[in-house]
Parts: C-alpha cells; sequence; structure tokens
C-alpha cells in the first residue's frame, strides 16, 4: 500500500467513533462505551478485523473489540463495521502487551487469535501470542470461565499452544488439526481473514484450540518450555 494511503486511513480513524488509539480510562468502562452490559470478546492482532467484523454480525448480542497496532488495516474493519451499522463492534489501535491497561479485571469473556505471526524461530517464541508471557496478561483481564480461541495455518505454532497448554494443564474444550474435515464446522470458524486466504504456511489445513485459563501460571515453568522447545528442535 502507498504511502500516502496509509496516512489517510491513519487520519481517518482519528475521527472514527469506533476506533480508539492508546485509550486512557477505559478500565471498566466498556460496558458504558457500548452502552449496554453485554459481554466482551476481543480479537488480538486483529488485522483487517475480519474475526471482529464476523463475530459482531453473527452475534448482535455480544460486544466486540479488535485490537492491532497497524492503523491501516484497522481501517478496513473499522469502516466496514461503521458501513454496516454494526453497534457492538470497535477497535483498539495499540501494542498487544498493553492489554491489560484497557480493561479491568474479568472484563473480558472470550479472547480470539487468528492467524498471527507464528513468529517461527525459535529465539523469538517469547513474541508468540499464546506464550506465557502473554498468556499472564489474557488471565487478568479474562472472567473466570473466560476462553481463549487459537485458529491458524501454522502447525508449528498450533503445536506450540499445544505443549503451552499441557504444560500448564489448562481446560481443553475444542482441539482439531484440521478444521474443514469436521463432520459440523460451528460458525465462528466459518469466518475466513484476509491471511487465512493467503495459506502462507502452505499447509492446507486450519489448526483450531479453545482453551480456559484455569490453572496458575507459574513463571518458574517457563525455563521447562524452553527446554522442551529446545529438545524438538534437536529432534
Amino acid at each position: 500500500m502507498g504511502g500516502q494511503k496509509k496516512l489517510i486511513r491513519f487520519e481517518a480513524i482519528r475521527h472514527f467513533e469506533n476506533v480508539q488509539e492508546y485509550p486512557q480510562g477505559m478500565q471498566g468502562k466498556w460496558n458504558e462505551y457500548f452502552k449496554n452490559n453485554n459481554s466482551i470478546t476481543l480479537e488480538l492482532a486483529c488485522g483487517k478485523g475480519e474475526y471482529a467484523v464476523g463475530l459482531g454480525t453473527l452475534y448482535p448480542d455480544r460486544n466486540f473489540i479488535g485490537i492491532d497496532l497497524k492503523g491501516n488495516r484497522i481501517w478496513r474493519g473499522a469502516k466496514t463495521a461503521l458501513d454496516n451499522g454494526l453497534k457492538n463492534v470497535a477497535f483498539i489501535r495499540s501494542l498487544i502487551d498493553k492489554v491489560t491497561d484497557y480493561f479491568a479485571l474479568g472484563e473480558v469473556a472470550e479472547i480470539w487469535i487468528t492467524f498471527p505471526d507464528p513468529q517461527l524461530r525459535g529465539s523469538k517464541a517469547k513474541k508468540r501470542l499464546t506464550h506465557p508471557k502473554f498468556l499472564r496478561l489474557y488471565q487478568e483481564i479474562l472472567a473466570k470461565d473466560g476462553l481463549v480461541n487459537l485458529k491458524t495455518d501454522s502447525p508449528d505454532l498450533y503445536q506450540f499452544t499445544k505443549t503451552v497448554v499441557n504444560l500448564f494443564g489448562f481446560t481443553v474444550l475444542e482441539d482439531t488439526d484440521h478444521v474443514h474435515a469436521l463432520p459440523v464446522i460451528k460458525p465462528e470458524l466459518l469466518i475466513k481473514t484476509h491471511y487465512e486466504g493467503l495459506d502462507i504456511a502452505k499447509s492446507n489445513r486450519i489448526h483450531y484450540i479453545s482453551f480456559k485459563l484455569d490453572q496458575e501460571i507459574p513463571i518458574e515453568k517457563d525455563a521447562v518450555l524452553k527446554q522442551l522447545l529446545s529438545e524438538s528442535e534437536t529432534e
């Protein structure tokens, strides 16, 4: 995308009523923002916001917030939500690791992570959005029975996430390494993102796992995870 178009979109989202950039003082106040007491679901690293918009269309009685740093990408999702009159969809422009600055304890019901950068190099494991470093942040803002959903075409990120889930003993609700082979596919999994269409991993499969952060996430176990990853790389 040309630099001029990016600048135009950055300027545009500053005036969109459904976009907030690094919002201040919003912890515990999102229901006031949406003017209802409906549950809140986050789409992290939302890109063009296909999941926030798609889920908002499917479930008008729930609220959805997409978070991403790239304003030119958020513009697409925010504009679609505005054009379609989706009052239950909003966006935050920010880094993901700032998420606890924007939401209060237990304020979020569910998190979706859809086709994030898998950060394939072992040295970048801590940047994976299902690394314990991030899960600790999510646990702070998720309700007691809150869910984390990962949908990815990366078998490496999928297996990494399963390793993390098993290490900490989280409860798994759904787990498949081939979404489109399921006999019945729930509507949420049929929402297609821009990156899903690109099939960057060339795996010809979509992986999905849904789990609860219902156990403690002691930082001491990060060393165990690092060792497990090291062992898997040398096999």
